[in-house]
């Protein structure tokens, strides 16, 4: 028996064959564009669906025997669909400003507290209920055709299996479900104006959705008896497929947005957790929660810089066999040892790693990024070091953030692309003074799904059985002395948001 972790992200997706032991066996990736503009960022869900189809479709030509397939996804985008699963209109992504009124006039109507005591979170316009309330005044004919409303992962399971549901992490993200009676919010959604009709069937993490459909199982290779499951959002699924089942583990998400995602072993003090806009998710273990501590510019910061300012360095590294990310660690390495300084001195330079706005504990859209401290022999190398110097800072202020509302871990399992960087991990390591392991696999999302849809194929017993699929790789331990350096610099970049902010007022 094997099975299959669909991971969707929002740059790309794979798709993860495992045996029936559990091991990995092969995956297949596409990746797809997203459009940021001043006016908005966007997803075509057409494009995404498509590239879904054609990784399951490369990994049945191969395995045509999956016995089910987990599908995780990125949150909080939508899409309005016909009643076939059509999407109406291009998705705008969870960094879009539209919705920033219509979440405003909700809050005057409920409160801040009221609309934070029934979902678990903080009001902001990234969640889906406010955009569809933009979608509803601002494109009403298209708005009027409406009969379904989907999240990533649910439209990908309805298209698969023909049901409409979506499990609990997810429906959270849409800003409209109550977390205390896992159902979607009447006085919410009657107060947005919102049908609640167009929304699909809310379950628990790992719940199938049936048989995959027959036409589809045709087109895809895939036997009919394919069981599709609904797992969640991807930060769950990844928490799952790390081995975080309980508070003394939390699990750091090193991918296009950097996460940080404690367990909680029963449900925390919302009133706390909304000071940092960290929201309480249901989690995959019943009776415990998750929170999302994060950056929308994690990986896609180093991405950013490598593209925009190491251009000879990618023409070097593809010559010499090695990725850019290691030639500009080395180059740094080098260049330190030069002057005399240990090769892991911090880069002195400032970066706010804002540059799709300011995540937790803020929630800035309008924050834009910065760098400080060049000079004339600042190079490439020194400004990716700087990059992820900012990540793990700005993930230290949401260490810092948290701290009062009942985290317990003392040690990260990190996974996502970030974690295999040594330098990296290292580095988050000392800024974080906290132990951190590297998954073995670093797509632990897939890994998650997988052993959620080998408990639904019956191919587990339970979790416990099913976690034999986790595999710790390294282990970074914290330095003393590191920690101290950073630390220095530290209290120059916790001041560094509300330097900058002021001035990107009139910007």
């Amino acid at each position: 028996m094997k099975t299959a972790g669909l991971d969707i992200g929002t740059t790309g997706c794979k798709c993860t064959v495992f045996d029936e032991n559990g091991r990995y066996l092969d995956k297949a990736y596409r990746d797809y564009p997203v459009r940021r503009r001043i006016t908005g960022h966007e997803i075509d869900m057409q494009v995404l669906t498509e590239s879904v189809l054609e990784c399951i479709e490369e990994m049945a030509g191969k395995y045509p025997d999956i016995a089910g397939i987990g599908v995780t996804s990125f949150g909080e985008t939508f899409v309005l669909t016909d009643e076939e699963g059509r999407p109406l209109h291009t998705a705008m992504l969870y960094t879009d400003p539209r919705g920033s009124g219509e979440c405003r006039r909700l809050v005057e109507r409920l409160s801040e507290e009221r609309i934070a005591a029934i979902t678990g979170m903080r009001p902001h316009e990234m969640y889906g209920i406010s955009k569809m309330m933009w979608l509803r005044d601002n494109e009403p004919g298209m708005y009027s055709q409406a009969k379904h409303v989907f999240q990533v992962e649910d439209l990908i399971v309805y298209i698969l299996s023909g049901k409409a549901q979506i499990d609990y992490s997810l429906a959270t993200r849409s800003m409209a479900f109550d977390i205390t009676t896992l159902k979607w919010s009447d006085e919410i959604l009657d107060t947005a104006g919102i049908e609640k009709s167009l929304f699909p069937e809310a379950v628990p993490s790992g719940t199938p959705a049936g048989r995959i459909k027959k036409d589809m199982a045709e087109k895809l290779g895939l036997s009919q008896d394919t069981v599709i499951v609904s797992i969640g959002q991807d930060q769950i699924a990844a928490a799952a497929g790390a081995g975080a089942f309980d508070g003394s583990v939390a699990v750091d998400g090193a991918g296009t947005v950097e996460c940080l995602t404690p367990i909680y072993d029963s449900r925390p003090d919302i009133e706390k957790m909304s000071r940092g806009y960290f929201a309480v998710v249901p989690y995959v273990v019943s009776g415990k929660y998750a929170a999302y501590a994060f950056s929308y510019t994690g990986g896609a910061l180093t991405r950013w810089c490598v593209d925009t300012i190491a251009g000879e360095e990618k023409k070097l590294a593809e010559s010499l066999g090695i990725s850019v990310n290691e030639l500009l660690e080395k180059q740094y390495a080098k260049k330190m040892t030069e002057l005399g300084l240990s090769p892991d001195e911090p880069s002195g330079l400032l970066v706010l790693p804002h540059f799709a706005g300011a995540a937790t504990p803020y929630m800035d859209t309008g924050s834009r990024g910065a760098i400080l401290g060049l000079t004339t022999d600042t190079g490439a190398c020194e400004i990716y070091r700087g990059c992820l110097e900012g990540v793990c800072y700005e993930m230290y202020v949401n260490y810092k953030a948290l701290s009062d509302t009942g985290i317990r871990f003392k040690k990260l399992h990190a996974t996502g692309g970030g974690s295999k960087s040594a330098v990296w991990m290292q580095m988050k390591a000392d800024v974080l003074g906290l132990p951190i392991t590297a998954m073995k696999t670093v797509d632990a999302g897939t890994v998650g799904c997988a052993m959620l849809t080998g408990i639904a194929a019956g191919q587990f017993k339970d979790l416990n059985e099913a976690s034999a699929m986790i595999q710790p790789s390294v282990t970074y331990e914290p330095r003393a002395d590191m920690h101290e350096k950073y630390m220095e610099h530290f209290k120059r970049y916790e001041k560094l948001y509300g330097a900058v902010r002021p001035l990107m007022q009139t910007v």
